[in-house]
């Protein structure tokens, strides 16, 4: 599926590429970091998914002939160069976090450092990966947090097709969900897939209330052995399809001794009232194992009020309100050029929030009793990096204000690099994780982040610094570059 994904990209990638190749730059070593500045929705982190993917996108450059690059690239004087990037595979080292990590705002969650032209060229098709995965992985996030009851992605009709259908579901299931109705999302990932029946199978068995239950009782008798869900607001969820299901339940033997799990869903109507009403109904009829699932456009604000209405609901579908990031539809990485040829660069702006990290980074996060501290984004080897290394005593500083510090005592607190090696010399390198794991570690990481840092609205700010090494890096090209520009006339 990934195969052409590499050339999913823009053209200008391969224009700026000409010109590094004609002025002989394409050797040059460039570190970029794809890092995003805010996260969606006033949250204060986003859950990263989509690195393995981009790792396929990434081994996948350099698979097609000159005359695929004929298409866009027309002309003599791009014969060159089309023949280059016909045999140009990746050849460089890419660090990542780890799907399931918990990213704030500048830290780098991919670094690419490989040939200017090699690292260039996978701007748009790494953003597009990325930028959709995390987009929908932390809405997941978001929506799993408003409730302790477990969530399932129903999203793939409403997905911006089918591959966002597919990678979509699979970051929904790292950030939290606990399963999705794709099925080749289950069968890609191992992860199975779920599922009920629509309005339309009970309607073609007669659009009557007695063919509603020949619908249920055929359903039961074509899954025996199954988990058995009943969808019962066809025509009316308390006077006819809750009592068609307990029903059809009895004379198939379905009752709470049934080992696969069974239960009802709603989809409209007032989910709240609906749901203690069938649970009242249920109880008094001896099903107490019968389960309650609900959908219909539901998101985390509206789970939440039915938390607080006291709905019995023991499961949620959740569709385009995840598959979509509805409310938050484009998350905004970026990925810049940080370093050349050893050498620091930054982007200036005039807005103060589009200013960037210069130099090739990595993140340190710290600890203390199993509770996320601070992080800390550091130059690869300077002192502040080394001393974390080691696990030395260290200050860290606030980057706004002087006279904001924390101090960690050595042997008093751990740390754990953010940024691990995921390829090296263009060959895929360290471990890999099953979808399974990449939730496990997702859930790790929140559990250690503090009750005031998860709330939905108004969270509280985890720390996050750069060293004092970075940020002298980054006011002294500052400063430069300030005075070059006070200087400069034509």
């Amino acid at each position: 599926m990934l195969e052409d994904i590499a050339y999913c990209s823009d053209k200008y990638q391969y224009t700026m590429g000409k010109s590094f190749f004609d002025c002989g730059m394409q050797d040059k070593r460039a570190v970029f970091n794809l890092f995003y500045r805010k996260a969606p929705e006033n949250n204060n982190w986003a859950v990263v998914s989509g690195v393995d993917e981009v790792i396929e996108m990434v081994q996948s450059l350099g698979s097609k002939p000159s005359s695929f690059f004929e298409k866009f690239l027309p002309g003599e004087e791009y014969a060159d160069f089309r023949e280059y990037l016909s045999k140009m595979k990746f050849t460089g080292n890419i660090y990542a976090m780890r799907e399931g990590e918990i990213a704030f705002p500048k830290q780098p969650i991919i670094t690419v450092e490989a040939p200017l032209i090699e690292a260039q060229v996978l701007e748009t098709p790494m953003l597009c990966i990325m930028n959709h995965q995390m987009a929908v992985a932390t809405k997941a996030s978001r929506v799993c947090r408003s409730t302790n009851k477990a969530v399932s992605e129903f999203g793939s009709r409403r997905a911006h097709g089918p591959w966002a259908a597919i990678y979509g579901a699979k970051a929904a299931i790292i950030a939290g969900c606990a399963g999705t109705s794709n099925i080749l999302t289950g069968k890609i990932f191992g992860c199975g897939s779920t599922g009920t029946m629509a309005h339309s199978f009970v309607t073609s068995f007669g659009c009557t209330v007695e063919g509603e239950h020949e619908a249920f009782k055929a359903y039961i008798d074509t899954h025996k052995g199954e988990n058995l869900i009943l969808l019962i607001d066809t025509y009316d969820t308390l006077k006819c399809g809750l009592l068609n299901a307990i029903r059809s339940f009895r004379e198939a033997g379905i009752d709470d001794s049934y080992p696969y799990g069974y239960g009802v869903r709603l989809d409209s109507g007032d989910l709240a009232y609906l749901s203690i009403e069938v649970r009242r109904v249920l109880d008094e009829n001896g099903l107490k194992n019968c389960k309650i699932f609900a959908t219909n456009s539901l998101d985390e604000y509206l789970i939440s009020d039915l938390e607080r209405q006291g709905a019995k609901i023991d499961c949620y579908g959740v569709g385009d309100a995840i598959a979509t990031s509805k409310e938050n539809p484009c998350f905004g990485n970026v990925y810049k050029l940080v370093e050349l040829d050893g050498k620091a660069v930054m982007k200036m702006s005039e807005d103060r929030g589009k200013m960037i990290d210069p130099g090739f980074q990595v993140t340190w996060r710290l600890e203390k009793e199993g509770v996320y501290k601070l992080d800390v984004t550091c130059l690869r080897g300077d002192a502040t990096d080394r001393t974390i290394a080691e696990g030395g005593s260290v200050s860290i500083f606030d980057e706004f204000d002087k006279y904001k510090y924390k101090s960690f005592i050595s042997g008093e607190y751990k740390a754990h690099r953010l940024q691990e090696q995921v390829m090296k010399d263009g060959q895929r390198c360290g471990q890999s994780y099953s979808l399974q794991e990449k939730k496990a570690y997702y859930q790790h990481n929140l559990n250690c982040l503090s009750q005031s840092e998860r709330r939905l609205i108004n969270p509280h700010f985890y720390k996050v610094d750069i060293s004092e090494e970075l940020l002298q890096e980054k006011m002294h090209i500052i400063e430069r570059l300030v005075k070059e520009i006070e200087d400069f006339s034509i």
